[in-house]
């Protein structure tokens, strides 16, 4: 009983800041175990559905729909420390403006987005762009503007999450993921028993999902808890949209440079290996990404508290916090050599012998897992206090280089489709030790130039 009330006064006796993100923290644990639970029971449940190579193509199909996400110019993460800093000063009228002017300027992004595509999208051969059977580009051509048009609704409406994390409740914003894949795995599951494999039904289930729990949020906390900071036109002042770009633009730079890495993966594995092996990337990235995820759950807690410690010149508050992560983040990182170690026991007991993942892929894939987590801690203050410009350049570069890079590693080099980690590996390094660097200057007061920006 002592002992549990010594682990309770570590975790909620010190600093009202911290207390509320540990609590988050620890729901965003329960609830983000429940989610990665399901996405890793989607995974052969869905393939058992389709098969290998239908399964690759709609992966595929997920990565060129995900570049559209950079139309937002940032404005998400912008509102998300523009909110942060209007609520810390506690300015409502302000924060009701950065609200409702944001949603104006996404609707009006997307929604005009949505309907250019509907006219271009149908000229468009899919079947060659998926590399696939041109018997299937019918399909593919109604399929790709269904989801689309979902995943320009779901930009819209995924306001609520910036919204969320703003107020320091990132346990709420991460429960809209795991109800939407709660929702899809109760609907595949089903599908499976009436249905046979249908590449467009899986479609349908997994656009339609985050977008009724999106819709479900935005009408329970716009309409209740976050009524005073709900959107409203006579809010909408687009003379603010400068606060929001001015910090989101850069956001938005950076936001293409992670959607780079990552999609143009499987846009090159497609072209050059065919569907399969977008199927065994995609598995092996979710599992050795696993310890990115938990990560992830930790540092985005931390994001909206940095930028109000930071407002209020909390340094001291600050470091404590990040030597704190850098313990959690040395344990991360023993996770993923645990995991590589037991990789092929995971693998069949999880698949059943569906898919084998290649010693070399399995290798190169626990570097970038670790190469990610080096400096994670120092990434997410960064994005909290805004000095991003470093990232920025960071992220042009690595929007240049990533692609030929990778094309270099896999068929130049005949590395094969393990070059495109490799590539991943190349450019993700290099920017983990400038955040270090970063941050020992600013929270040392040495910072000048870029270094501060």
């Amino acid at each position: 009983m002592i002992q549990l009330t010594k682990i309770k006064d570590q975790l909620f006796g010190g600093h009202a800041r911290t207390n509320k993100a540990n609590k988050n923290v620890l729901f965003s644990f329960l609830i983000k175990g429940s989610s990665i639970a399901c996405q890793f029971a989607l995974v052969p449940l869905t393939l058992h559905y389709l098969d290998k190579d239908r399964y690759g193509i709609w992966l595929t199909i997920v990565s060129l729909v995900g570049w559209f996400s950079f139309f937002d110019i940032g404005v998400g993460n912008g509102l998300r420390n523009k909110l942060s800093e209007a609520l810390a000063n506690n300015d409502i009228r302000l924060a009701k403006t950065y609200v409702s002017t944001s949603y104006a300027l996404v609707a009006s992004i997307f929604l005009s987005l949505m309907v250019l595509f509907w006219i271009v999208g149908p000229l468009l051969n899919w079947s060659r762009i998926l590399n696939t059977s041109p018997a299937m580009s019918a399909e593919l051509t109604r399929m790709v503007l269904f989801v689309f048009s979902f995943f320009c609704l779901q930009f819209i409406l995924g306001l609520i999450g910036n919204i969320l994390f703003a107020h320091q409740e990132p346990a709420l914003s991460n429960l809209i993921n795991p109800l939407a894949n709660v929702l899809s795995l109760i609907v595949i599951f089903i599908l499976t028993l009436t249905v046979p494999g249908s590449l467009f039904w899986v479609a349908v289930v997994f656009s339609i999902s985050p977008v009724v729990v999106l819709l479900l949020f935005n009408i329970i906390f716009l309409g209740r808890k976050f009524r005073r900071i709900a959107p409203s036109y006579k809010y909408i002042q687009f003379r603010h949209s400068k606060d929001l770009f001015g910090l989101g633009l850069q956001f938005f730079i950076i936001q293409i440079a992670a959607i780079v890495l990552y999609s143009s993966s499987n846009i090159v594995l497609i072209q050059l290996f065919g569907p399969e092996e977008v199927t065994i990337y995609n598995i092996a990235y979710k599992y050795f990404t696993i310890a990115l995820m938990i990560n992830g759950i930790i540092t985005a807690t931390y994001w909206s508290a940095f930028t109000d410690a930071y407002v209020r010149r909390e340094y001291d508050w600050i470091k404590r916090t990040i030597k704190r992560m850098e313990k959690v983040t040395y344990l991360l990182m023993g996770m993923v050599i645990v995991s590589t170690l037991v990789a092929n026991w995971v693998f069949y007991l999880w698949l059943g012998g569906a898919v084998k993942v290649p010693y070399t892929i399995q290798i190169v894939m626990c570097i970038y897992a670790l190469i990610s987590l080096i400096a994670a801690p120092q990434h997410i203050f960064l994005n909290g206090s805004g000095k991003i410009r470093l990232q920025l350049y960071s992220a042009v570069i690595t929007i240049i280089i990533t692609i030929p890079m990778a094309y270099l590693f896999c068929k130049v080099l005949g590395i094969g489709p393990a070059g495109v980690i490799l590539a991943m590996i190349c450019t993700t390094l290099p920017v983990s030790i400038l955040y270090k660097i970063q941050y020992d200057k600013i929270i040392s007061g040495k910072a000048k130039g870029i270094w501060n920006q």
